[in-house]
């Protein structure tokens, strides 16, 4: 599968925990694969810890996880909690779509409990149109990404509707090694790990596999063309 996939966050650790078996079944295919967080998510320090040396360390750990990918990670300069939804934030990853070039985005569902991956949503949906168009003129030439999935996220769960059963088998025991890398998906209140490593699990019973992660698409494109010779 030699495909390039981009993983765009609100926060470091969303697209990882969500998307990172699909990003991982690309890298043990032969495929590229790019992480990128609007913000760091430096908000969610520990009590007591300095924000600043935590959001290094956040971004310490994401480097680490795409290392073990063979990827790439990119992180923005956007306050956790305060992330702008407007065009300068498009056009910023307009260009990174552009240069990365994927064929497969993954972002957030439209609706969510944190108002960040709400921003993310509709930034990464116009940036996606942006990136496409000739007219809009930037330094790289226009990038069309075929695909556009919407990850499954527990704090995403209002109207998240699975279309897309992705088998994430292949890549599955990478990604179980390379989130342990992310402290707060092991260590943290709530069990992000465990509960991600079940959720695949159950996916994949539905759907006859091993291992799946879900997605939905852009609703214009639910769309089932046949033949009378498909039947």
């Amino acid at each position: 599968m030699n495909k390039t996939i981009l993983a765009i966050g609100a926060h470091i650790g969303d697209m990882e925990l969500t998307a990172g078996a699909l990003l991982a079944s690309c890298a043990v295919s032969g495929g590229h694969s790019v992480t990128l967080a609007l913000t760091a998510g430096e908000k969610g320090a520990p009590a007591g810890a300095d924000v600043a040396a935590y959001r290094q360390e956040k971004i310490a750990q994401a480097q680490a996880f795409m290392r073990d990918l063979g990827g790439e990670t990119i992180v923005l300069d956007h306050p956790d909690g305060l992330l702008p939804n407007n065009d300068a934030v498009r056009f910023e990853v307009c260009d990174i779509i552009r240069r990365v070039k994927p064929d497969i985005i993954v972002t957030h569902h439209a609706c969510s409990m944190h108002k960040d991956h709400m921003a993310c949503h509709a930034i990464v949906t116009d940036a996606w149109f942006y990136a496409a168009i000739a007219g809009f003129e930037r330094e790289l030439p226009p990038h069309f990404a075929r695909t556009l999935y919407y990850a499954e996220n527990w704090e995403d769960a209002q109207d998240f509707k699975p279309y897309v059963y992705m088998d994430v088998s292949q890549g599955f025991a990478l990604w179980e090694k390379a989130i342990n890398h992310h402290a707060f998906t092991v260590h943290g209140s709530f069990p992000y790990k465990e509960y991600y490593s079940h959720l695949k699990r159950l996916r994949g019973i539905e759907g006859r596999r091993q291992y799946c992660e879900c997605f939905m698409i852009p609703p214009e494109q639910l769309k089932l063309v046949k033949t009378l010779e498909d039947m």
